[in-house]
């Protein structure tokens, strides 16, 4: 996940705006936040541990000036929740000095970092995300060109933004894993990972960037480039069953129209006996919507949803993802002797949906039957979700029965491949599946890498990874 945010304005406090950029992205990553400004010649970085409005204050952003911004939230996939992999990352080379924020993963980071330590270069993260920085600083040749060069040496997922140069640039991977979109607030360009960053700011959304497409903004100025050939397109579809915020709009498709779709050929497909339909909020709200739309039971809260506690999906720590179940949510008295129908998005390790069916038996239910707006997850991702090694998915070695057995549910159905792609209004050539099917778009490392793997194989390592430097904070 991750969300990333770019700005460049002449007269505009750039820091502010990103600060507010970033809380309409905050869905897309809560371990870490940061904000990186050009001034002068001067980048300066503040990131930190937490959410926006634990690492920022009012002091602190009176202290980032600059006429450039970028800002980031992080959702680990390589590396782990520390200090030292918060973004953006700010990488002086031999060419230029730059700072980047990244959603995505790449597939070929381990190669990337050998030959980068096999030519003296030393990293202090063990995010992949320096690896892009480190290749963009050290390149020869106009910031355009290099990143051109440093864009056909990754392979896997990348929507990045970064200032180098006075400039504001934005790039997407060849296939367009992760979004990436280009507004535009009066005079002044921003970019940012979905539409409703661009609301919260007041900018009007001109486009998505294409795979394979480098934009860059120097004052006024936008130019675009392709970058690097595209290839078959792959948007991830789980943008759209989970990840996106419901009031996005991506590569032309309403977010929260696509979930209610989902949910009504859900009740087409997988019809249920049932007194009321209750969503797992917030995921799962618009599908059960759909779902008792088409089904005609009615709609009811059955779950009141803590609102002050992290989406558990995204906990890095199995134990505390567990544990935030019943921080997060409890029943309402209405499910006592009604048969529930619960719709979620999606059935992920299985442990959330275990302890909701427990809670809701637990309040009185007399049955409980859940409906899952996407087909099986079945495959680990490779392109900057946290899907587990196939091991940990709970659908990846059971049957449908087996999975109902261990949840605890009266029924269970997921909606199938076809319904969910009839439900994007958009071809299956345009996305990535491979969460859902095991048919990748792209060569994938033979094992499932850990997240961990950096950290595990290269702390203390000669060339590898030296420990982190101290926090840069802004200037007063």
């Amino acid at each position: 996940m991750c969300g990333v945010f770019g700005i460049h304005s002449r007269d505009r406090d750039v820091a502010r705006l990103a600060y507010f950029g970033l809380f309409a992205l905050q869905h897309r990553g809560q371990e870490s936040a940061g904000i990186a400004v050009w001034e002068r010649g001067r980048v300066t970085a503040l990131r930190d541990m937490g959410l926006v409005a634990q690492v920022f204050s009012e002091e602190k952003l009176r202290g980032l000036h600059g006429d450039v911004a970028i800002g980031h939230t992080r959702y680990s996939t390589t590396g782990s929740a520390r200090w030292a992999n918060a973004q953006p990352l700010v990488q002086h080379g031999r060419a230029r000095t730059v700072a980047i924020a990244h959603n995505g993963n790449l597939t070929n980071a381990a190669e990337l970092r050998r030959e980068l330590a096999d030519d003296g270069v030393k990293l202090g993260s063990t995010s992949d995300t320096e690896v892009i920085a480190a290749l963009l600083a050290r390149q020869e040749g106009s910031v355009e060109e290099a990143t051109a060069h440093t864009m056909a040496q990754l392979e896997g997922a990348y929507s990045v933004v970064a200032l180098a140069e006075g400039k504001l640039l934005g790039f997407r991977d060849p296939h367009g894993f992760r979004p990436l979109c280009l507004g535009r607030l009066d005079g002044d360009w921003v970019l940012a990972s979905e539409s409703c960053s661009l609301d919260l700011v007041g900018a009007d959304l001109v486009r998505e960037l294409a795979p394979g497409e480098l934009v860059t903004v120097d004052g006024g100025d936008l130019e675009a480039f392709p970058a690097v050939p595209q290839r078959r397109a792959a948007r991830c579809i789980f943008e759209l069953v989970y990840l996106a915020r419901p009031d996005s709009c991506l590569d032309g498709v309403e977010v929260h129209g696509t979930r209610v779709r989902m949910g009504e050929r859900l009740a087409r497909e997988a019809p249920a006996t049932g007194d009321l339909v209750m969503p797992v909020p917030d995921s799962g709200t618009p599908a059960a919507i759909g779902f008792a739309r088409a089904s005609g039971i009615p709609f009811n809260e059955g779950l009141i949803k803590n609102r002050y506690v992290a989406r558990t999906f995204i906990e890095p720590d199995q134990y505390l993802r567990e544990q935030g179940v019943r921080l997060k949510f409890n029943p309402l008295p209405d499910v006592s002797g009604r048969r529930v129908v619960v719709v979620d998005d999606s059935i992920v390790r299985g442990s959330t949906m275990r302890q909701i069916v427990a809670m809701l038996f637990e309040a009185g239910a007399d049955e409980v039957h859940v409906r899952i707006s996407c087909p099986a997850v079945v495959s680990p991702c490779f392109y900057g979700v946290d899907i587990a090694d196939e091991s940990d998915l709970i659908a990846g070695h059971r049957t449908l029965e087996e999975v109902r057995e261990h949840i605890g549910a009266s029924s269970l159905a997921y909606l199938s491949l076809e319904g969910l792609q009839d439900a994007t209004s958009l071809p299956a050539t345009a996305f990535c599946r491979a969460c859902l099917t095991g048919s990748y778009p792209t060569s994938i490392p033979r094992r499932t890498p850990s997240k961990l793997s950096f950290e595990r194989a290269l702390v203390g390592a000669a060339g590898g990874v030296t420990p982190p430097a101290a926090p840069v904070r802004p200037r007063s």
